[in-house]
């Protein structure tokens, strides 16, 4: 029995752990609601369900131990499903669907990731597929250039 408990102990305890090493992705407008609290800039995953290098994206890049520390650290984190005309959400004083506001951001490509500054106001690109440190690169010269802010 003592066993038995250790074992389902363990278990908990790795789910628990592995939930601390993910990344907690959000919706939009929650992301917006943290933001008013805290700000912080925001990520958002801009994917479709169809597209495979979205999926390889979130298998290995968003749980590449340092993406998913740095991306913690200093970006509220959205995903935002380009072609969803169902659900609906306010910003800004309008209603979009997950659809307009990809189309809004001007995504045409995907994945592709759009990072907000906290303002709200200003929005840059990272389009495609990356590995990990390529990931981490690009964020991090992509936030500089278009917010002249170092990550």
């Amino acid at each position: 029995m003592k066993y038995l408990l250790l074992l389902v102990f363990s278990f908990f305890l790795s789910l628990s752990l592995k939930a601390q090493d993910e990344i907690q992705w959000m919706k939009f407008e929650e992301a917006i609601a943290a933001n008013t609290k805290q700000p912080k800039m925001i990520l958002v995953d801009v994917y479709t369900d169809w597209c495979g290098w979205c999926k390889k994206m979130d298998k290995e890049t968003f749980t590449d131990p340092k993406v998913v520390a740095h991306l913690k650290q200093n970006f509220y984190t959205v995903k935002l499903n380009a072609e969803n005309t169902q659900r609906k959400f306010e910003f800004m004083g309008k209603t979009y669907t997950e659809a307009e506001m990809a189309a809004a951001m001007r995504v045409r490509s995907y994945p592709n990731f759009v990072v907000i500054e906290p303002g709200l106001q200003n929005i840059a690109q990272l389009p495609g597929y990356r590995p990990a440190d390529a990931f981490l690169a690009g964020l991090n010269e992509l936030v500089e250039k278009a917010f002249r802010v170092k990550p």
